[in-house]
């Protein structure tokens, strides 16, 4: 199980939740800043913590000491069950939005898009995409639907933007709804105007296809 957080809206009633994925060795304390500066008062926040000690923080998968595919397979499995309990707790998919940062990111996209409920967004930052044909293949019924805003830096010393674009390319060819932007940053986020981007992002309505 995940250990998780929930910061309640400003707005008392609202049933909207951003669930937020941190980066390798952070946790959700590096996130806290993240419901006063994006100021969407009817926002919920789940704050959440990956499975694996890391030097003390966590990590969601072993990035140097081998295959990081089981961490990756077990972290979706209890994210998936994270975002079911949501939904049983009364946080319908359809308002519930996905954030992560780095492995945050990748663990956004990897769930995200093979999620079987339609969810009211991603948002990837300063990540990667793990087996993006893989991804292709295992993409849910409603994948086409799940809007995505990736946003990454021109100068992130640690994952090449261009390297990215590639998979993301690869992913939209496929037909997946990805916006892609590049902002002049190293591996962080780019202040005030990546944060109204993805502010712009959420508050955008969910357009339901019949």
């Amino acid at each position: 199980m995940l250990v998780t957080e929930l910061i309640p809206a400003r707005r008392p009633g609202s049933r909207r939740l951003l669930v937020v994925l941190h980066g390798l060795g952070d946790s959700m304390e590096g996130w806290r800043w993240l419901p006063e500066i994006l100021e969407v008062d009817d926002l919920n926040y789940l704050l959440v913590n990956a499975p694996d000690d890391y030097h003390g923080g966590f990590s969601w998968y072993d990035l140097y000491g081998g295959d990081p595919e089981p961490g990756i397979r077990r972290s979706r499995e209890l994210l998936v069950r994270l975002l079911d309990a949501q939904v049983a707790a009364g946080f319908p998919s359809e308002q519930t939005a996905l954030l992560g940062f780095s492995q945050g990111c990748l663990m956004t996209i990897d769930v995200g898009f093979r999620y079987p409920r339609r969810l009211a967004g991603l948002v990837g930052i300063s990540g990667y995409v793990w087996d993006p044909e893989a991804l292709l293949r295992q993409r849910s019924p409603v994948a086409p639907q799940q809007r995505m805003l990736f946003t990454h830096g021109s100068r992130d010393p640690l994952i090449p933007c261009a390297d990215v674009k590639e998979q993301v390319d690869l992913l939209t060819a496929g037909g997946l709804p990805i916006t892609w932007r590049v902002f002049d940053k190293v591996h962080t986020v780019a202040g005030a105007a990546e944060v109204d981007l993805i502010r712009s992002f959420l508050q955008e309505p969910v357009r339901v296809s019949n």
